[in-house]
């Protein structure tokens, strides 16, 4: 037998080894029967959660992505609802249409993605860059600067303009079949560079495939709305009537924000990305022509220093996280404390935030909006968070996040210059350096509930 191979002598030691733990047998009961987490947690970490908080805003009705990977997308239109309820006095379930914007952002992202194979038709297949275009043509995730590629293009409209569709919803039958025409529509385009067709020809017959595109979008989740009246009657009962409206007049003036003051920051600890640098992501992006994504690399302090100001100032902030890792989603709990899985197991699970992001145990799969702090002599010790997954998760939709959590697994903040320094905002003027395609800070917030 290869001495490299597990002997019968090495299994014969490991049997032994588990026999001779005096736990072991009840561990494995208790394991098998109950769940690794349910057996790991530390129920006591719950009262440390308690929801208080020196500093929040106010609270709203809060939003449901359903079967869908929409969080980035309901988390940033979640923001935005604040500045319309805050001077407009809409109700508190006022939502802006996550609809509208996620037709904009699959039929931007098709052509996102078409351009991308025109540009790379000379690679082969089976390259790593072809393999990674190919294995998600278009999909529900994005980032912080996409969102604000679509709005800054098409606006935004309230919900009851353009309503949530089942595919909308459940966005699974949508995602197959657009990537299914995708992939189909690249075989044409490399096949037409190949033979060297004009680029002409190329734009013609890309036209065509985004008109299929469209049509399939507009099957699935209704055409975009282009005017509209904006009717409601505020929290003081008192009507309002605002008629033919463009989405994008509707954004200048009701949510009246702009988005170029806000800036994405991350936390990467990792040696290939120093502190105070920018970056930014090869074929990351919806738009083309767009915004470019574009992210700070910062200490985590400094995130969280500057979440700080901004939450006194009453705004929320959006943010990106790893939200699988020790979270208790219907306690609405996230909390490094959660669960004792090594001690459970007898092992060493320690791993330091950038060598999970290198070895790949971890990465922004989740948007949210921090809407609280709790300050104990001015330093945080846990945080309010509003999630997307409707009101029957957590604390009516509303989760805390403890301070070592936010240390460890929150990747992404979005911040409104005003709050920075003078030597940030220097840092932030610099040319981004070109990552990966696969780079983890490439990553689109994408899970779903």
């Amino acid at each position: 037998m290869d001495k490299k191979a597990i002997s019968p002598q090495d299994l014969e030691w490991y049997e032994k080894s588990y026999e001779d733990k005096d736990d072991s047998l009840v561990l494995e009961r208790a394991v098998s029967h109950n769940g690794i987490n349910n057996s790991a947690a530390d129920y006591k970490a719950d009262e440390k959660m308690k929801r208080v908080f020196s500093v929040e805003v106010p609270e709203q009705h809060v939003a449901d992505q359903k079967q869908s990977g929409r969080c980035w997308m309901f988390s940033a239109l979640n923001t935005m609802r604040f500045k319309i309820a805050e001077n407009y006095k809409v109700s508190p379930k006022f939502e802006l249409s996550q609809n509208y914007v996620n037709f904009w952002d699959k039929f931007e992202k098709s052509n996102y993605f078409l351009e991308n194979v025109i540009k790379t038709a000379d690679q082969p297949l089976g390259s790593r860059k072809i393999d990674f275009l190919m294995e998600t043509p278009q999909q529900d995730g994005g980032q912080w600067d996409m969102l604000c590629a679509i709005i800054e293009k098409y606006g935004v409209v309230p919900s009851s303009t353009m309503v949530e569709t089942y595919n909308s919803n459940r966005s699974d039958e949508l995602n197959q079949t657009l990537n299914l025409k995708l992939r189909r529509d690249a075989e044409v385009l490399r096949k037409m560079v190949k033979d060297g067709s004009a680029e002409e020809k190329l734009e013609s017959t890309k036209s065509d495939m985004l008109n299929d595109v469209y049509r399939i979008l507009a099957y699935s989740l209704g055409r975009p709305t282009k005017r509209f009246d904006f009717e409601y009657r505020d929290t003081d009962n008192k009507y309002h009537m605002d008629k033919n409206l463009t989405p994008k007049e509707f954004f200048d003036k009701y949510v009246n924000i702009n988005l170029e003051d806000y800036v994405s920051l991350i936390n990467s600890p990792t040696d290939d990305k120093p502190f105070n640098e920018t970056y930014t992501i090869e074929m990351l992006g919806n738009v083309v022509g767009g915004r470019q994504v574009k992210h700070l690399n910062l200490p985590i302090d400094e995130l969280k220093d500057l979440a700080i100001k901004q939450l006194k100032n009453g705004e929320a902030v959006w943010f990106g996280c790893d939200v699988v890792q020790d979270s208790d989603r219907k306690k609405g709990i996230m909390d490094t404390h959660l669960y004792h899985k090594d001690a459970l197991f007898s092992t060493d699970l320690k791993m330091s935030k950038g060598a999970r992001l290198d070895y790949k145990e971890s990465m922004m799969t989740h948007a949210m909006v921090i809407t609280g702090v709790d300050l104990v002599d001015d330093q945080p010790t846990k945080w309010k968070v509003e999630n997307s997954w409707g009101e029957k998760v957590g604390d009516k939709g509303y989760f805390v996040m403890s301070d070592d959590w936010f240390n460890e697994f929150v990747y992404q903040t979005v911040i409104n210059k005003k709050y920075m320094s003078d030597k940030q905002l220097e840092e932030q003027k610099q040319a981004p350096k070109m990552l990966e395609p696969w780079d983890p800070m490439g990553s689109l917030a994408s899970f779903k509930k």
